[in-house]
């Protein structure tokens, strides 16, 4: 499989175009972007994520704009999920309290009467990374347990970086997909409060809530996008593992600009490709990817998708793309040896595979079609999310130092 194309693709025949998305206003209620940024200002050491221009790479792809929100500032944490995370156990907290309609400040959810209230409470979690690093560093901030479950192919630097946010890490012997099946199991058992990024039968709200919190970052976005003069990306590529980040993402643009919403495109790994699978098979539902999930971009490696992720994702978005882990690795290198005057940016293997499909796509004959289908041209203006930064810095030196994963001959650039 090593010399398999940059990209498979699919268009998503059941894209619309509307003035109004029911699936998005059921999981993203207007205005939801503007309580959960009101919530993340408060939390100490927030700061807007910058967003970076690469003006020299796009120019010498043949495109407007290349524009990347660079989520590795978030925090300390390398990693939007904390945004998720952290509005869903605000969210939960407010529920167990009854305070539902009451915007809780920060402060007061680490008050002592707050933790009177709710007791002994253990925040729970399945990860491949960095959702459980965002979950456990929002538990700790407000003074209470958590404990992540991982796969047992997570790797020790992941598992550190959660163990050093004050959670108790329990390794599972499979997949991501049985990494959240056993904590739920657990959970049922411990009293614990599970904080999912996924959803299905029975648990939809706190992952509901988990893609409201990621709308801070898409409204922060929009706001850097506008300030450059920029009314509207034309053209979103979101990655996704169980579908959660671009779903937020493409609803949150579809919900905004209606009828002239952007190309949305929904980006995956090859071994991991459960939504692109899901819209191969073509009945309307979400279906799990089969196999180990084996890939480099270890936050994608989900083979079951979220059910109220697919809702949107079905409607709002326009291609589906399966590319290999060579596609990641390009996409890292780029990001880290920039064209003279673009801005360096620190990238890991899940938040760098946009960049390298677009690219692919852009530069090789044998996507053409996928590039006319796209419309990308020198009117484009193109949002990619760097979705984490150096997340396993062993790992990360072997791509970036090392080569590993190295683009085929065949797909290599001519220079």
């Amino acid at each position: 499989m090593t010399d398999s194309l940059p990209a498979r693709w699919l268009p998503n025949p059941g894209a619309q175009r509307s003035d109004t998305y029911p699936a998005v206003d059921e999981i993203l209620p207007r205005g939801i972007s503007r309580l959960t940024r009101s919530f993340h200002r408060q939390i100490p050491g927030y700061k807007i994520s910058p967003l970076k221009s690469l003006p020299r790479l796009a120019d010498m792809l043949g495109v407007g704009g290349i524009w990347v929100k660079d989520e590795s500032a978030r925090l300390t944490l390398n990693s939007f999920k904390v945004l998720g995370g952290s509005f869903a156990i605000y969210r939960t907290i407010q529920r167990r309290l009854g305070m539902e309609h009451l915007e809780l400040p920060f402060t007061e959810l680490m008050s002592d009467p707050i933790r009177a209230q709710l007791g002994d409470l253990t925040f729970a979690a399945a990860t491949d990374g960095n959702h459980g690093k965002g979950v456990a560093w929002a538990a700790h901030a407000l003074g209470f347990k958590s404990v992540i479950y991982v796969h047992k192919a997570t790797s020790a630097a992941r598992i550190k970086a959660i163990e050093a946010n004050g959670a108790r890490v329990v390794v599972v012997d499979g997949t991501y997909d049985d990494a959240v099946r056993q904590v739920t199991v657990d959970a049922e058992r411990e009293g614990w409060q599970v904080i999912s990024d996924t959803s299905w039968e029975g648990y939809a709200d706190i992952p509901r809530w988990v893609m409201q919190g990621y709308t801070t970052l898409l409204n922060e976005a929009q706001e850097q996008l506008a300030a450059q003069g920029i009314i509207r990306p034309t053209h979103v590529l979101a990655q996704a593992g169980v579908g959660a980040l671009a779903a937020a993402t493409i609803g949150f643009y579809s919900q905004l600009f209606g009828a002239e919403r952007p190309i949305n495109v929904v980006v995956e790994p090859e071994k991991a490709a459960c939504l692109y699978r899901s819209i191969e098979i073509g009945d309307g539902q979400p279906h799990s990817f089969p196999g180990d999930l084996d890939t480099i971009m270890a936050g994608l490696a989900c083979g079951d998708p979220s059910p109220i992720a697919w809702d949107i994702l079905r409607s709002c978005a326009d291609v589906f793309l399966s590319c290999p882990d060579y596609v990641a690795a390009k996409g890292m290198r780029v990001y880290a040896v920039p064209l003279a005057g673009d801005p360096f940016i620190v990238s890991g293997e899940s938040g760098a595979v946009t960049l390298g499909a677009l690219m692919f796509t852009l530069e090789r004959p044998e996507l053409a079609d996928l590039k006319a289908a796209l419309r990308l041209d020198r009117d484009s203006q193109i949002l990619l999310i760097n979705s984490e930064g150096n997340t396993d810095p062993n790992h990360f030196r072997r791509i970036v130092w090392d080569g590993l994963v190295n683009v085929p001959a065949a797909y290599k650039e001519k220079f």
